[in-house]
């Protein structure tokens, strides 16, 4: 499982012009759910993503988390970050979870932030859809269970 985290003011997740979802201040991530996924790369990633210490403390080093600031997360499906472009110039997409499995694993993943007390938001699952956001920092983390990066 991979995921994209970024520091962010605010963020709107917009699908055919019409906002889906809408944090303040807190998280933006990226989820990708490869085909080898389960729900024990799933709870790894949301906790790492929940207690990323990367929030400014009072003399300005990244030293609180997500609760520490009391910061919103925005979660968007994102099979893209699966893409491999090692040879020609179209990514293959192969080793991204099928739609059933990533749509599975997607909404677990919101459900448990969720648990965390956590406001959720989250795009439309297989839909095209517009995010804005404004990066604070900028502050953009990779994650990856496998740890390949």
């Amino acid at each position: 499982m991979r995921a994209v985290v970024q520091r962010v003011k605010d963020a709107v997740v917009s699908v055919d012009g019409r906002s889906v979802g809408s944090i303040r201040s807190g998280l933006l991530v990226y989820l990708g759910i490869g085909r080898k996924d389960s729900e024990k790369d799933l709870r790894t990633i949301t906790e790492k993503v929940a207690n990323l210490r990367i929030f400014p403390d009072q003399t300005g080093k990244m030293n609180l988390s997500l609760p520490d600031v009391q910061g919103e997360i925005m979660v968007i499906s994102q099979f893209t970050l699966f893409g491999d472009a090692r040879e020609g110039r179209r990514p293959s997409y192969t080793e991204a979870a099928p739609p059933e499995q990533a749509r599975t694993l997607y909404q677990k993943a919101i459900e448990m932030l969720g648990a965390m007390g956590f406001h959720v938001a989250a795009g439309q699952f297989q839909a095209s859809m517009e995010v804005a956001y404004t990066n604070v920092g900028p502050v953009t983390i990779l994650l990856d269970t496998e740890k390949r990066f």
